[in-house]
């Protein structure tokens, strides 16, 4: 089995996906680059213990699961009047400047190879642009996947003083034989004294591989914060990170999963302090049921400039079945003396002493233990502004545990 496509790959349809977007040539260029770079780019970096990686990406059948040529979704996009949200062809043609700055500029397009492979084959996406000053409110971006391979591209601009809270979720739709492969790409730049906190909510069918990156860049006083909950998938390597490059800016990466059946989940979770006075929360959730799997790495890296950090990190999961497996690797990479950092992950199951309370005062001991599992998530959903997010979660949560009943 072929464990890379891009020997199948050609420019003739790097350049037709380019032209069918109406993109100026700097725009091919970096994908034409991106696909050169296949040649010699690994894939990304995953945990590894002697004898053992534990999520074997080279393995997909790439060459099975990407069709760029019959790429297929619907995307429905909401948005104040006062905040640009356009497709991105229509947002190559109305503001080729903005685009021109900013991709590119927080992931880099040749990070790994996955990112490579969806910066060349991207034909769909979406541009939030927020004006100077302009306080925006439930941004929702849906795409419904209808093919058997999908790449999706983001941005997301906040403006100084500006701010935005917003929503972007995947699902698939018509249903295929066979596997399927989404690969998402999202850069938010949060300016000085912007706020940026944007929600993914990743719920396609459990037939599909799954790649998303996600970064952050946050100037003087800015602050992006990210919500990762993944629901969906038969794997899923998910990578959320944030670049506090100014002084005062802030992050919060609060990440939630619920893996039953088989699903793996491997979540990244890391934290660049590159300027002074900054701030960084790390907060993950995950349940894990069956057979399901769950990898976690969180990173802190305090730079040499950066005084006065503070900067923490916390991981729990939950596992509901003996057949389930859990790992945790929490890291801290400290360079400056003055900072205040802490980390923790742990696994366990639903805590005996809470379960027997609950049962004492009559209560149905599978009726008990759901509850304890929706209220382990509590702390994730307190931190979700946007409404939709927070109840289609919760909603997912609950049928999951109704159907172990």
């Amino acid at each position: 089995m072929s464990t890379q496509v891009h020997a199948s790959l050609t420019e003739a349809q790097v350049r037709a996906i380019s032209e069918s977007l109406d993109e100026p040539e700097w725009l091919l260029e970096t994908r034409l680059e991106a696909l050169a770079a296949l040649d010699e780019t690994d894939f990304p970096a995953v945990i590894q213990t002697p004898g053992r990686k534990w999520t074997n990406l080279e393995t997909l059948d790439f060459e099975t699961l990407v069709d760029p040529e019959n790429a297929a979704e619907e995307k429905e996009l909401e948005a104040p009047d006062d905040v640009n949200v356009l497709p991105f062809a229509e947002a190559v043609a109305e503001h080729e400047e903005l685009l021109k700055e900013h991709f590119g500029s927080v992931a880099d397009p040749q990070t790994n190879y996955l990112t490579a492979l969806s910066t060349a084959l991207f034909t769909t996406g979406t541009v939030v642009h927020v004006p100077k000053g302009v306080d925006a409110e439930d941004v929702k971006v849906r795409t419904t996947m209808n093919s058997r391979s999908l790449f999706n591209y983001t941005l997301v601009v906040a403006e100084e003083s500006a701010s935005v809270t917003m929503l972007e979720r995947q699902q698939t739709g018509d249903e295929l034989e066979g596997n399927r492969y989404y690969s998402g790409i999202t850069e938010v730049v949060a300016g000085e004294n912007a706020y940026v906190q944007y929600g993914n909510l990743q719920d396609v069918d459990e037939e599909t591989y799954v790649y998303q990156l996600k970064e952050g860049h946050a100037d003087t006083y800015g602050t992006v914060n990210f919500i990762d909950c993944n629901l969906g998938s038969r794997l899923t390597k998910s990578s959320v990170e944030t670049t506090l490059a100014g002084d005062g800016a802030e992050t919060k990466i609060v990440g939630a999963f619920y893996g039953h059946n088989d699903q793996h989940f491997d979540i990244d979770a890391r934290v660049w302090h590159r300027a002074e006075h900054t701030t960084a929360d790390l907060v993950t959730r995950g349940v894990i049921d069956d057979e399901a799997r769950s990898v976690y790495e969180g990173v802190q890296d305090v730079g040499r400039d950066a005084w006065d950090t503070s900067s923490y990190q916390r991981e729990n999961t939950l596992m509901l079945s003996d057949e389930s497996e859990a790992d945790a690797s929490p890291k801290l990479i400290i360079n400056n003396h003055d900072t205040e950092a802490s980390h923790s992950a742990t696994v366990g199951q639903v805590d005996a002493e809470d379960l027997f309370y609950m049962t004492s005062r009559g209560v149905n001991e599978r009726l008990a233990k759901n509850m304890l599992v929706e209220g382990f998530f509590v702390p994730v959903l307190d931190e979700i502004e946007v409404d939709e997010l927070r109840e289609d979660f919760e909603e997912t949560v609950r049928a999951r545990l109704k159907a172990r009943e």
